[in-house]
This record gives structure tokens, C-alpha cells and sequence, in this order.
């Protein structure tokens, strides 16, 4: 039997299972906050649904075997006291299974059919696999057993309530295998053409070859590396459905989309060693852009939804990204990428500018991407300086855009909107000691203790030096022993686990270190980084962290969260470098 295979080994209980281009995992997690005692094949198409449950039992019994599970990239194992049963990615659409000593019972997840929900069965005639059909997912998983026989098929073609399922087995303790395809209508018949250790071989292979990619910097000194790698790898889809490129999903947990920023700092993280996936990260929105320019707030396989949007830190991102970029985005490509970030910026100036009104503002605090944050507690509709800053750096990226490109009027009207805007934000919004932010409608002014009050540090070197100043005094009150925490922990609106209230989150804290390390500030970037880091380290990749604990919370597999460290990590190790 395979041993285990090198790379860093997970719970399943936090990372799913899962291959760079697969739409479905191995997880026993469900639903949100939902998990279940066996793992499960869950699919991301059509939304998140789990379709087929995997029971290891034990082969003298027929009962299901007490197991203890492993996972490493290339490799899951249910090991129990008879034997072991054995899982690994053959293709992103197809899994094997490798059983000695085992038998692994395979029912449909739903219980019940009906003519729009549930999972069919049946047994194809046309090459003996058994075939699941998924309403929810409208795919079919077929079943081929490779070597092995199959004891106990139930719910073959049955209607309304049934145990749907099969037993695969070995006569005489030997060994057993099968593969699982997610497939659309029909494929030819599954053949095997290679050996399940030469399966694991090349999935392995895989992985580290991107690994190698993406982190060629690590070293012991960056030990979760290599998991955030994983984390990226195995939450990368294949173009599919409204899906037009190839995409890192937020997690292949419950959190499966793309979020119209979250997928920025997927993109730098992977500029320098996958340049092509980067750029598809950071294009991928823009290729939902509405007639207004507005991007998507979120999309995935079978939802594209427009009815928030995100804030613009895509100037801020694409300025970085193609300074991480091994080679220069070619013309056609600046000038389409000039097109659509000047869409965008124009939907910020227009659709979001009141009448003489020289701020924009939010319509929610889900356009800020902090959805809860107590800024918003007052009012939702709300001009901030946190929007005013990352549109005064958009609009300076698209001015060395036009001026590479040619178009220096174009790039003169866009430098003076920047300082327009600059100044604006400056005059209205800073009081001398604090930004406010102020009611769009009622005019009223009120200041918070949100993290989201001081994003401005994002601005760095465009800030002036005593605003600088006194942002870097604020957040440093933000600072716990695990990271910025988004709400000050004094604060009577502090709550251990309440999304933008508190919790410590990546994305904040990649674009607050940068802004002052811009802005001069080193010390302490080089402390939030130095905190965030070890955070990630010793709790894992969560959607956001007790920042009081750093216990994480929320889906425990986030991609941004992975990039984070990564980009965090890659900074620490070449600043050690030129020491």
C-alpha cells in the first residue's frame, strides 16, 4: 500500500480534499457550520451541495469501521484496525479509491428523491458503473469499479424515499479499487490508465511543482508555506459555467466564491511564479462588469450577483501586481485592463457621487467590503475616507496607465481628480485628529471605533506626514497579541466573533502594513506583519481570527487568508535576504 506521501498533513475538519481544477471536495463539512460524521463528496457547481456520502466498514461485520483520517496534498487515508481505505485526485473530475482490508459503503447524501430534488441511482447498462444523478448540482457521479466486487447495491432506480447505495468490497481480504467521475450527461467508459500509486505520484508532483512556483522563498522559517500553497491549489477551479477563467474560490467550504476583492490578493500572491492564474484572478470580475462599470459583488458557477458592489482597491492592486508580474501585461492587454478599471472609476465618480458632491460614497457597509463595522451603525449611505483613499490611489494608477499608453490628457485629467479628490477628503473628512465619516443625506459627522476609520493609511506617501502620524498612533491601539483587530477591544461594540467587529482579518491587515510601510512607518508594519504571520502559523487559514485568542473563526480554509501570509511571508524573506 501507498506510504504517505510528503507535504504538510491537515484536518479535514478545517482544509477540504480536494485538486487544482476540481469542482468538488472531500470534506465533512456540509453547509455552513455544518458538519457531519462521515466525509462526504461535496460539489461547488450550481452551489454548494453534498451528493455522496463515503462509510469505510469494516469487511467481517458489514459495520462501519471506527477510522482515524490523514490527509496530505496528494493523499487522504481512513485507517482502522483491519485496514485501511485510500483516496487520491486521478483528474480534477475524477477521484480513485484503493481499499485492503476494507469495504467503503457509498450512498446518495439525500435521503429523499422527488421530480426536481434529491440523487437517482442506477445501474448503467452500457458498462455496469452505477450512476448517481444530483438535481442540486445537475451532474452525475459515476461509480466504475476497477477491481473489487460490489455487495450490497440498494435504491437502484427506486423513487421517493430510499437508502440509494452500493458496498464495494474485495473477495478474500484482498484489494479493492473504483473511481468516482463528476461528469455532465456521458463519457466512455472509465478505463484506468495508470496505477494508484502512480496517481498519487503525479498529484504530488503537482503540488509541488506549484508550490515551488509560488514560494520558492520558504524555508523553516515560514512553516505554514507551504499549506497556504495547498489552500490556493486545491480552491482553484476550472473555467465552468458563469465562471470564465480559471478561479480561486474563497474556500471549498461554504465561503465557494469570488468576491470582488477578495480576489486581489489572491492575484498578487501568485504574480511572480503563476503569472497567468494572477492575472486571470484579477480579471475575472471585470469580465462580469455591468453597463454602469460596476463590478459584481460576488460570482460564482451559477451567480453573478450586482446588488452590492465592492470597494475599489483595484488601482491599488493592479499597481502592485504589475510590479510583481516576471514580465509586463502586453498592450492589448493594458488597454483593455485601462478600459475596464476606467469603467470602474467612473461608476465611483458618477453613480456614486451625490449632485456637486467631489466624495463618493457607500450604500452599505457590504459596498465596503466591512459589512457590519460599527462605522456604519449611524447610517448606511455614507461618504468615508476609507473609499475616498482607495479611489485617490485608482485614480493615480490609471494616470501612469494613460501616460504609458499615450494619452497624456487623459492622464492629466486623472492626476487632477486624484488631488481633487485627495483634498476633498482631507477638508471634509479629517477633523485634525481623526477621520469622520459623514451621512450621504443627512450630513451628520460621526466618528468610530472600527479599524475602517483609519484605511486611509492606505494612501501612504500621499498622505501628509502628520496624518500619517497619528493614523500609524491609532492603529497600533488596534494591535493584539495576534493582529490588528477591526474593532478596538475597549470598545462597548467589541465582540469576539462578530465579522468586521472585532476579529482580526487578512485583507486589512495586508493593506494597512502596506500603507505604512509606505508612509515610513516600518516598525510597526514590520510588527503587524511579524503578529499576522505567527497568527497563520499557529491557528491556520480562517476566514478571520478571535483577535483576543486568535482562535479561528468562521470557514477555516480562505484563500485571502492563505495569500496573505504568503505575500507576508515572501516580503519578510527577501527584507531578511538583503540584510
Amino acid at each position: 500500500m501507498t506510504a504517505a506521501p510528503p507535504g504538510p498533513a491537515f484536518s479535514l475538519h478545517d482544509i477540504p480534499f480536494s485538486m487544482h481544477g476540481s469542482w468538488f471536495d472531500i470534506s465533512p463539512v456540509l453547509a455552513e457550520n455544518t458538519y457531519a460524521d462521515d466525509l462526504h463528496l461535496v460539489s461547488h457547481q450550481n452551489g454548494m451541495h453534498a451528493v455522496l456520502r463515503l462509510v469505510p466498514l469494516d469487511p467481517t461485520t458489514g459495520e462501519r469501521a471506527e477510522t482515524r483520517i490523514t490527509a496530505v496534498p496528494s493523499l487522504l487515508t481512513w485507517n482502522h484496525d483491519t485496514g485501511r481505505t485510500d483516496l487520491a485526485y486521478e483528474a480534477p473530475d475524477t477521484v480513485r479509491l484503493r481499499g485492503q482490508g476494507s469495504a467503503l459503503r457509498v450512498t446518495a447524501a439525500a435521503q429523499t428523491l422527488t421530480p426536481f430534488t434529491g440523487t437517482y441511482l442506477f445501474r448503467d447498462p452500457a458498462d455496469g458503473a452505477y450512476v448517481f444523478t444530483s438535481y442540486e448540482t445537475g451532474r452525475r457521479y459515476r461509480f466504475t469499479v476497477l477491481s473489487g466486487v460490489i455487495r450490497d447495491a440498494s435504491g437502484s432506480q427506486a423513487l421517493g424515499s430510499a437508502d440509494r447505495g452500493l458496498t464495494i468490497t474485495a473477495d478474500n481480504g484482498g484489494t479493492w479499487e473504483a473511481a468516482i467521475e463528476e461528469l455532465d450527461s456521458a463519457r466512455r467508459p472509465h478505463r484506468a490508465r495508470m496505477t494508484f500509486d502512480e496517481v498519487v505520484t503525479a498529484a504530488d508532483r503537482a503540488f509541488a511543482d506549484f508550490t515551488d512556483t509560488v514560494a520558492p522563498w520558504r524555508s523553516s522559517r515560514t512553516p505554514a508555506a507551504e499549506l497556504a500553497a495547498y489552500v490556493l491549489w486545491s480552491a482553484t477551479v476550472d473555467p465552468a459555467g458563469l465562471v470564465t477563467r480559471p478561479a480561486v474560490l474563497m474556500s471549498k467550504h461554504w465561503m465557494d466564491k469570488v468576491w470582488s476583492w477578495d480576489h486581489c490578493f489572491n492575484a498578487l500572491a501568485l504574480a511572480p511564479g503563476a503569472p497567468a492564474l494572477a492575472w486571470d484572478q484579477f480579471s475575472l470580475p471585470f469580465d462580469h462588469q455591468d453597463e454602469s462599470g460596476a463590478l459584481p459583488d460576488s460570482l460564482t458557477h451559477s451567480e453573478v450577483l450586482h446588488n452590492f458592489v465592492k470597494p475599489p482597491i483595484h488601482g491599488w492592486t493592479l499597481s502592485h501586481l504589475r510590479r510583481r508580474l516576471p514580465d509586463p501585461p502586453d498592450r492589448s492587454e493594458l488597454i483593455e485592463t485601462y478600459d475596464r478599471l476606467r469603467r470602474w472609476t467612473d461608476f465611483w465618480l458618477t453613480a456614486r457621487r451625490a449632485p456637486d458632491a467631489l466624495l463618493p460614497h457607500y450604500q452599505h457597509g457590504n459596498d465596503s467590503g466591512w459589512d457590519n463595522a460599527t462605522t456604519f451603525d449611524p447610517e448606511r449611505v455614507v461618504v468615508t475616507a476609507d473609499l475616498a483613499a482607495f479611489l485617490v490611489l485608482q485614480l493615480h494608477e490609471l494616470a501612469a496607465l494613460a501616460t504609458e499608453l499615450g494619452h497624456h490628457d487623459d492622464a492629466r485629467s486623472w492626476t487632477s481628480t486624484a488631488e481633487t479628490t485627495r483634498t476633498a477628503m482631507l477638508e471634509e473628512l479629517w477633523t485634525g485628529e481623526r477621520f469622520v465619516a459623514r451621512g450621504a443625506d443627512s450630513g451628520d459627522t460621526w466618528g468610530s471605533s472600527s479599524l475602517l476609520d483609519l484605511m486611509p493609511i492606505a494612501l501612504g506617501e500621499h498622505l501628509p506626514e502628520h496624518v500619517a502620524k497619528t493614523l500609524a498612533d491609532r492603529i497600533e491601539a488596534h494591535l493584539t497579541p495576534y493582529g490588528l483587530a477591526t474593532e478596538l477591544p475597549t470598545s462597548p461594540h467589541y465582540r469576539p466573533d462578530g465579522y468586521w467587529r472585532g476579529p482580526i482579518w487578512a485583507p486589512a491587515t495586508v493593506l494597512v502594513e502596506d500603507g505604512l510601510r509606505r508612509s515610513g512607518h516600518h516598525r510597526l508594519a514590520d510588527e503587524i506583519s511579524a503578529r499576522f504571520r505567527l497568527l497563520c502559523e499557529t491557528h491556520g487559514f480562517a476566514e478571520n481570527f478571535d483577535a483576543l485568542t486568535g482562535t479561528g473563526l468562521r470557514d477555516r480554509a480562505y484563500t485571502w487568508t492563505a495569500a496573505a501570509y504568503l505575500l507576508l511571508a515572501e516580503d519578510h524573506a527577501l527584507r531578511d535576504a538583503e540584510r
